[in-house]
């Protein structure tokens, strides 16, 4: 099973990079972030055209999530518990059937500048809650994925320019330390069990040549339940998008489970 994330930054705007990618990469999951459409008005038919089931948590204008799949979908949640007065879409859940069932967690994790301030807080908050999800779904002992834009630089070798960060909410000590936690708990952190070193990245900028001048840093995670884990044969980012025609300024990020 390959299943791919990928914060698009838009689905109005970029559905034909979407599509061409997709034609071109074929992955059997696609997890989406930034969608920034309400579910009604999520282009569905091009993808059902493609073979993908689709499955969305839309926000007007701003975030949204959303799961591609050509496999199979069930319990289908969206939202992250904890508080249910959060009206931003940031996360959605399904079960993917395959060989192996698997728990997919598709996220979009505030970013939480500036900081300090009420938008950091709501940060290490979801954060928290997160934490809480993720040892929940651990209690299942199922293969799990929470994949996603973290919007957290994991450590300085993450950065091109790490003192650029260094006061950036993706990057402060508390926003690394409630990362940690969650690991912590028994996660993978997919990539970095199969890449090691600096110079691996999934979000470039759009301003200052960033992408040229590969200014980029790692913020696109997939952590993986420890079944999960023992299922991962490969772990890539596809840098290569962020050169194609209108790109997001975010990536595809890979994980391949035997399941």
């Amino acid at each position: 099973m390959r299943i791919a994330t990928y914060n698009i930054n838009g689905i109005k705007a970029r559905i034909e990079t979407v599509l061409a990618w997709l034609d071109d990469s074929a992955p059997d999951v696609a997890l989406l972030q930034e969608i920034k459409s309400i579910d009604e008005a999520f282009p569905r038919a091009p993808f059902e055209e493609r073979g993908y089931n689709v499955e969305t948590h839309g926000q007007k204008g701003f975030n949204g999530v959303a799961i591609l799949s050509k496999r199979p979908l069930e319990d289908v949640t969206q939202g992250l518990p904890g508080d249910a007065g959060d009206e931003q879409a940031r996360w959605i859940e399904a079960t993917v059937m395959g060989a192996r069932a698997v728990r997919l967690c598709c996220l979009y994790l505030p970013n939480g500048n500036p900081a300090p301030g009420p938008k950091y807080d709501y940060k290490l908050a979801w954060m928290a809650r997160l934490e809480a999800r993720a040892k929940a779904l651990l209690e299942s002992e199922e293969p799990v994925v929470m994949a996603g834009d973290y919007n957290v630089i994991p450590q300085d070798e993450d950065a091109a320019r790490p003192e650029a960060w260094a006061s950036d909410a993706l990057a402060l000590p508390r926003t690394r330390a409630a990362f940690r936690r969650i690991i912590n708990l028994g996660y993978t952190e997919a990539f970095r069990a199969r890449v090691q070193g600096p110079g691996h990245y999934s979000f470039w900028d759009y301003q200052a040549g960033a992408w040229s001048r590969n200014d980029g840093i790692r913020i696109d995670h997939l952590l993986l339940s420890p079944q999960a884990a023992d299922l991962m044969t490969e772990c890539r980012i596809e840098a290569e998008q962020r050169g194609r025609e209108k790109p997001s300024d975010h990536v595809p990020v890979w994980v391949t489970l035997d399941a």
